[in-house]
């Protein structure tokens, strides 16, 4: 695996609640939808929603997979996406960066979230 400089991995524990409500939270940021849009839709209460997003309740796979049915987002891309964070935060290079850089130097068009990985944009924070 390809290692990141060592400055960049992050001192506190990396918790899988804390990624995904940041990744839950941009997408539906990115949508320009507010809180009470995506929570109506996924049936879920406004401020359950906002404790998972804000990293403080564990979601279980049930709210998982009907917060990405409001956000129009698979799950599957979802989980990818934040255990690329979590590698960047443990400090190593996720396999979709490395994809996405080749793809990159050869000229090929990648997906938007691997731009914004690779842009920085979706980094956890402290990397």
């Amino acid at each position: 695996m390809t290692m990141m400089n060592e400055s960049h991995v992050r001192t506190e524990p990396v918790l899988f609640r804390r990624e995904l409500g940041d990744v839950l939270r941009d997408y539906r940021q990115r949508q320009g939808r507010t809180l009470r849009e995506v929570s109506s839709d996924a049936r879920v209460s406004l401020g359950y929603l906002s404790e998972v997003e804000r990293g403080q309740k564990e979601a279980s796979s049930e709210l998982l997979h009907s917060i990405c049915q409001a956000l129009n987002v698979p799950m599957s891309h979802v989980l990818r996406v934040v255990a690329d964070r979590i590698d960047l935060a443990e400090g190593r290079t996720p396999p979709m960066i490395r994809k996405a850089q080749a793809a990159r130097a050869a000229g090929i068009r990648i997906p938007d979230t691997a731009e914004a990985l690779l842009n920085g944009e979706l980094s956890s924070t402290g990397v």
